[in-house]
């Protein structure tokens, strides 16, 4: 399996924590009012078809 970063727009994003709840490997954290990768991501692209704004890039 091969781990892969994913990119957060945090000037984009309304910080609703979505992408957070839906992240089976919980690689997302909202610290402040920042979305920040915590952790390493496989790729299943739930974060990015949460985001209601398309802040989240991943190479899904």
């Amino acid at each position: 399996m091969v781990l892969l970063m994913i990119e957060v727009d945090n000037e984009l994003c309304g910080h609703c924590s979505a992408c957070v709840g839906v992240c089976p490997e919980n690689a997302l954290d909202l610290v402040g009012y920042k979305v920040e990768v915590v952790g390493e991501c496989i790729d299943c692209g739930n974060c990015v078809d949460t985001c209601p704004l398309g802040a989240i890039e991943g190479g899904v």
